[in-house]
């Protein structure tokens, strides 16, 4: 896991550590009281109160806290795109929920990699930065610490996180490309269908066509996502009239094609939360997807 360091210069000589951590440390408010209250922060090689004052050339570091997750580990695949000691990516196979449920409290995300971490000697608290569907593939992204997981949100937040999926839908999409930017909400609290709704949340998805299947009747689109509401993709192609392909709670089942939803996050673009390089990472079009568009294109 990844240390912070920050060696004083001219600058910044006579800030106390706190001051340190504050301008160079981009910690959560949560987080550096952790690091206070757990002793973490050295100045040159000595833990320190955040109130002594540096002079140049000392070194103030910090070490994040050792955390772990506590979910049964169980021998399910995962299959890593990216991984460093700050950041795992990882190509979600579909039929996996992310997250033990009380519908689902194992044979998920969480369990396969507490599994995986066994393997690789690897211990951290699992925290799942963006969220996919049971039967929505591709790629998902987990923080292996505190410090990420809150830079990566901030990210999202400021809508610097570009996430496109590819999708099969129903019918033959006309225009090349489209925006959809209608407000979605919950109709039925007792039921998990969403829709697009008066008093939603705002939502914004852009739609491109890849390739489309006349004979079919089908088309392959890439959708490239302003927000993150759930099922927003699902919602907004139902509701424009091409539901996707094998969704089952928006118009889209065909049990003869695919026995899920055709639909895919390929493509991730990010600035990593440690080195802030500009990174994009894609995940392959899966086998039952790939399989659909073999038949579509006959």
């Amino acid at each position: 896991m990844t240390d912070f360091i920050h060696k004083v210069t001219t600058e910044d000589e006579g800030l106390e550590v706190r001051e340190i951590m504050r301008q160079y440390f981009d910690f959560s408010s949560r987080l550096r009281n952790r690091i206070k209250r757990e002793k973490l922060v050295t100045l040159n090689g000595v833990q320190t109160p955040g109130w002594i004052r540096t002079k140049v050339g000392d070194v103030v570091k910090v070490v994040l806290p050792d955390e772990k997750s506590n979910f049964e580990p169980e021998d399910i695949p995962v299959y890593p795109i990216f991984e460093d000691r700050d950041i795992l990516i990882i190509n979600k196979q579909p039929g996996l929920i992310v997250h033990p449920t009380k519908g689902y409290p194992s044979g998920t995300v969480a369990n396969a990699l507490m599994h995986y971490m066994e393997q690789t000697g690897q211990s951290f608290k699992i925290r799942f930065v963006n969220r996919l569907d049971m039967d929505t593939s591709g790629l998902l992204v987990v923080a292996k610490n505190a410090y990420c997981q809150n830079d990566y949100t901030n990210q999202m937040r400021a809508n610097t996180v570009e996430k496109r999926y590819i999708a099969i839908v129903c019918g033959v999409v006309e225009s090349d490309s489209g925006t959809i930017d209608l407000p979605i909400g919950r109709p039925d609290p007792d039921n998990v269908a969403r829709g697009v709704m008066e008093g939603g949340a705002p939502s914004v998805t852009h739609y491109k066509v890849i390739e489309r299947f006349e004979k079919h009747n089908y088309s392959l689109v890439e959708l490239l996502l302003e927000t993150g509401r759930t099922h927003q993709i699902r919602v907004h192609m139902s509701h424009i009239g091409h539901p996707v392909l094998g969704d089952w709670l928006y118009g889209g089942v065909n049990e003869a094609l695919i026995d899920r939803q055709a639909l895919h996050a390929a493509r991730l673009t990010f600035t990593h939360p440690i080195t802030k390089e500009r990174m994009t990472l894609e995940a392959p079009v899966p086998e039952d997807m790939q399989r659909v568009l073999e038949v579509l294109r006959k």
